[in-house]
């Protein structure tokens, strides 16, 4: 199995599944059968950094769902649809002047863990359906708010009347058409997104991803190691007789354990996260090999 990372460029006007769908399609192609997964969905008009987990890789998920996500947006205020970006229908336009002034008055609100209430038209589970197919067939449901991270948020530009580009830092789950939902509300007026590119997502960035085009006829060059996304992560390494014994489900006296999750190695070679117990013992609370 082929385990590691594909630092992927998602291109506007295709859902986060049908990427990872054609992606898949290239690794057949290329003789390359393991598992795969995104780790984190970009919306089908937004376009950027998407990481992509091979094999074992997968594991890693719940390891990378806090890294920080940073967004280069366009809000244009004035202009509401209801997807909130300009993919939607129109629901609402109003003569608005909104200043670069006005906006940095009201941003202070947005920053730190903000309750936020996600778009209908996301990805959201409502009783086991994605909430936009429920709202594509008109059906009425609501969406609980839930707390979002968001740690800078900046003014780059300003495009034109009411419309103005931010570099937007946020954890993971956050909603930048949400974002221009919330400050456009605070403002007492509506708006649309009109751009959202992801920039980074925790490890990977836009400078080093790849585009569909480039890896369809060759796939292995672009695949990253897995510990590209456990930077943050100390080091322990082990010998092979302590890996028996951790395989065998026991847990092992190892000297200065760091807090935390640790990165596990055996010979140079990534065996799994590793966690200290109440003991001061080692165990294993992901294995990757």
């Amino acid at each position: 199995m082929l385990n590691g990372f594909i630092n992927l460029y998602k291109e506007k006007g295709i859902s986060s599944n049908k990427a990872l769908s054609i992606l898949k399609f290239h690794l057949i192609q290329n003789n390359i059968f393991t598992k795969a997964g995104h780790f984190g969905t970009l919306d089908p008009e937004a376009e950027g950094v998407l990481p992509v987990a091979l094999g074992r890789a997968t594991r890693l998920f719940d390891y990378t769902i806090h890294k920080k996500k940073v967004y280069r947006t366009s809000f244009l205020f004035g202009k509401e649809t209801d997807t909130l970006d300009l993919a939607g229908e129109v629901i609402k336009e109003e003569a608005v002047s909104i200043t670069k002034e006005d906006i940095l008055d009201v941003l202070y609100k947005f920053i730190g863990n903000i309750p936020q209430v996600p778009p209908k038209y996301s990805a959201k589970s409502i009783g086991g359906k994605r909430a936009y197919a429920l709202a594509r067939k008109g059906i009425e449901f609501s969406l609980k708010p839930k707390l979002v991270e968001v740690f800078s948020i900046d003014i780059l530009s300003q495009i034109d009347k009411n419309h103005f580009e931010f570099r937007i830092v946020c954890g993971g789950g956050a909603y930048i058409r949400a974002l221009a939902r919330d400050i456009a509300k605070e403002l007492g007026t509506v708006a649309v997104t009109t751009s959202i590119i992801r920039e980074a997502s925790g490890d990977f960035k836009i400078s080093k991803s790849v585009r569909l085009s480039e890896i369809e006829n060759g796939v292995v060059q672009y695949i990253l190691p897995m510990d590209t996304v456990l930077s943050d992560y100390q080091r322990i390494d082990i010998d092979l007789n302590q890996l028996k014994d951790l395989l065998d489900g026991k847990r092992i006296l190892y000297k200065n354990i760091p807090d935390g999750f640790i990165k596990v190695y055996t010979d140079n070679r990534l065996t799994g996260i590793g966690k200290r117990d109440n003991s001061g013992r080692l165990f294993i609370k992901t294995w990757l090999i």
